[in-house]
């Protein structure tokens, strides 16, 4: 038999959903058997529903070997070289810059180098987190990127931060989330666009449909010129809604491909942007998020920005752009 004290980490969860972190190795049907006749709480028979609160205790009726036998996946520590730049982090939040090529989870052919076990070597380097001795908890991102779209991504070091931003970026107008991108073409003015995406997992593209259409899910991307230089334009994009590859897809929809985006751009101006620059993948970095309104134990949030700049190479394209546009206008 194994006594479990909850943590302030694992409270507020139901008990199949902690005994399914907690033995990873077990199949759902078991975790569910067990709920039933293996698992007391403060020494009472509960329902698998039953919510857990800090402080309870969870009696597991099982044999050690059993118990560590299904436990096992968990216990392994993945250590990754540190790649990030910290661009914010308190007691609570740890904001990262994420760098062009990184996952933020694993995939099934990259499951160790990843931007999240990263953040979790570093965590347990600094002693904020110990693999060993957290019973369910882990620290994890509230926000994904695409392996090569670059900036900030931001992680919960405790499961209140987690929930809370969660639910910041849930809730309208409590988090903007803002991109910069290069995009063929000259954006005059300010779109606001909406629609509807359906996703083809089996090819990993999204077809972008009206907004009156009876199938897909909703979408909103607003878009913002900053600069412009010859055919094409910087913009700023603030999500607000956060669907997957929404900006690549919902501004080439529009008729403002991202240079460099192999999926959903032009393939003539790729083309040139690879010869003349070296771009191999979509011109997209997620430079800012601004916390409007901070939710529970993240109150204290508000009105903060995150901010992260341009990777060195995004800014050397920009550069060479500007002295592009310069040249052909003193040649007019």
């Amino acid at each position: 038999m194994r006594n479990i004290t909850i943590g302030d980490n694992e409270g507020n969860q139901r008990l199949d959903r902690f005994l399914r972190k907690y033995l990873p190795g077990a199949s759902l049907s078991l975790v569910y058997r067990l709920a039933r006749k293996n698992v007391k709480v403060n020494g009472e028979r509960v329902g698998s529903e039953r919510m857990l609160c800090a402080g309870d205790e969870v009696s597991l009726f099982l044999g050690e070997e059993k118990i560590d036998e299904m436990r096992r996946e968990r216990k392994k520590t993945v250590r990754a070289k540190r790649q990030f730049r910290i661009a914010f982090e308190d007691d609570n939040v740890l904001v990262v810059d994420k760098p062009f090529g990184l996952l933020t989870h694993g995939d099934s052919r990259e499951k160790k180098n990843t931007l999240a076990n990263q953040v979790l070597g570093y965590l347990a380097e600094q002693g904020v987190y110990d693999p060993a001795s957290s019973t369910t908890f882990a620290p994890a991102p509230v926000n994904r990127l695409d392996r090569n779209t670059t900036g900030l991504v931001v992680f919960g070091k405790n499961a209140d931060a987690v929930r809370d931003f969660n639910k910041m970026m849930r809730i309208s107008g409590d988090a903007d989330k803002y991109y910069l991108t290069v995009v063929k073409g000259r954006l005059t003015q300010k779109l606001i666009l909406r629609d509807r995406m359906v996703k083809d997992g089996a090819q990993n593209l999204v077809t972008v449909l009206p907004s009156d259409a009876d199938s897909g899910k909703l979408m909103e991307t607003i878009a913002e010129p900053v600069e412009y230089q010859g055919s094409y334009t910087l913009v700023e994009v603030r999500l607000v809604t956060g669907r997957t590859h929404q900006i690549r897809a919902h501004l080439a929809k529009a008729g403002y491909p991202v240079v460099g985006d192999a999926k959903y751009g032009d393939r003539v101006t790729n083309r040139y942007f690879e010869h003349a620059f070296g771009l191999t993948t979509q011109f997209l970095h997620a430079h800012r998020i601004r916390i409007n309104r901070g939710e529970g134990s993240l109150t204290y949030l508000s009105s903060s920005v995150f901010e992260s700049e341009l990777p060195e190479n995004f800014t050397r394209i920009l550069q060479a752009l500007r002295r592009e546009a310069r040249g052909r206008g003193a040649r007019r």
